[in-house]
């Protein structure tokens, strides 16, 4: 058996229909299959390889790090130097907006460990997220899921856990005073980057201060500059209460991490103790690959890059008829009349060598989210072959 026969034999499908190209290596913004023949990588592993792939700097951190030691003892009892150097970068890089951080492995369980911090500080039950949000895939996570395609399989779910609308101002009087929580992205990106309207992430959170609930936003896409800063928060000049992140942070190493202050974080650590604990949580090869992953950013001057970028899609995606185009940062969309249409155009563009694929809410969109170290060239061509394939594709 050959590596692809293996592969269908032995490991967990999660679809019917994979891509199943077999990748030999990665480096710089591409990936290379076993006939090395190149793909662009458009999406950075859904938003995680903000730095493209086998970066030299990023492998020699993590290399450095493993001459003193790799994973130790659960987290939070041994003090060890890489969490807390990542832990005081990430206040510094918000402004001291945030005071306190939990570090933990995924995605996936920041959420489940806001929804139980939520809980624990406030003391009430209810749960408010948005619909056509994804917060991960765990039992918690997905029950604050809106779409029943994905959830009516995994019933019973967590319950007290009711949803409104994206930018709907009159939905936020679902917030009342039994809430714990509202969990929701800055920017939906699974819905094909629906972009916030302004007056509406304020008034969630003055809705959220007046009946005493917790604002958590899930920065987990969006964070680490791929909105043009370092969270997105920041762009939108809406503090919350909790923030997540995750993907991007690891620099390719699976890590998460849970912001807020030193009052929320304490709830964690009585009544009961050990309110949260995760083995490999804070691995000390993934922080120092996320320290000198975020030194990487600092040094080339990423928010002028993620605009001049993104002003090179923009430029060439926003007058294709038939299209609409948005975009938050480096993360981006192409909405196309149907899911058909779109699957055909992204089928075409990794023939043509560029990886890409659909948002999970809207398969009729096609997801661009590239390496924030793109080139001006490697941009250009890439956006120039995408707007050929979409104009020859029938």
């Amino acid at each position: 058996m050959n590596i692809r026969d293996l592969f269908f034999k032995y490991q967990a499908q999660t679809s019917g229909n994979p891509l199943a190209i077999i990748i030999a290596r990665a480096s710089g913004h591409y990936i290379y299959d076993q006939n090395e023949k190149a793909y662009l990588d458009l999406i950075s592993g859904i938003s995680v390889s903000n730095l493209g792939h086998n970066h030299p700097l990023i492998k020699e951190a993590i290399k450095n790090q493993l001459d003193e030691h790799s994973y130790l003892m659960v987290y939070g009892e041994l003090i060890q130097t890489p969490q807390v150097r990542l832990c005081q970068k990430l206040v510094e890089l918000s402004n001291d907006d945030f005071n306190h951080v939990y570090l933990l492995t995924t995605g996936t369980e920041a959420v489940e460990a806001a929804m139980k911090l939520s809980k624990r500080y406030t003391g009430r039950n209810r749960i408010v997220s948005c619909k056509n949000a994804y917060h991960g895939s765990t039992q918690g996570a997905l029950s604050l899921m809106s779409d029943e395609y994905f959830t009516q399989a995994y019933r019973p779910l967590i319950p007290e856990i009711e949803h409104i609308s994206f930018n709907n101002l009159s939905d936020l009087q679902i917030i009342t005073e039994d809430t714990a929580c509202v969990i929701c992205e800055v920017v939906q990106a699974e819905a094909g980057v629906q972009l916030p309207e302004m007056i509406w992430l304020s008034q969630l959170k003055t809705r959220c201060e007046q009946v005493g609930a917790l604002l958590v936003f899930d920065e987990i896409q969006s964070g680490i500059g791929r909105s043009g800063e370092w969270f997105a928060y920041q762009k939108e000049n809406i503090k919350p209460d909790v923030l997540l992140l995750g993907k991007a942070l690891g620099a390719s190493l699976p890590l998460s991490a849970l912001m807020s202050s030193k009052k929320i974080l304490s709830s964690f650590s009585n009544n009961p103790v050990l309110g949260h604990i995760s083995t490999f949580a804070g691995h000390p090869l993934a922080c120092a690959a996320a320290l000198k992953g975020i030194e990487i950013l600092e040094q080339m001057n990423f928010k002028l890059m993620v605009s001049g970028l993104a002003q090179i899609f923009i430029n060439t995606f926003k007058e294709i008829p038939q299209v609409t185009f948005r975009q938050y940062g480096l993360l981006m969309s192409l909405e196309f009349e149907n899911e058909n249409k779109c699957k055909l155009i992204i089928e075409e563009c990794i023939q043509n060598g560029i990886l890409t694929d659909w948002f999970l809410f809207a398969p009729n969109c096609m997801r661009l989210a590239p390496p924030l170290t793109l080139t001006i060239s490697e941009a250009n061509e890439a956006a120039q072959k995408i707007k050929d394939i979409i104009t020859n594709t029938k």
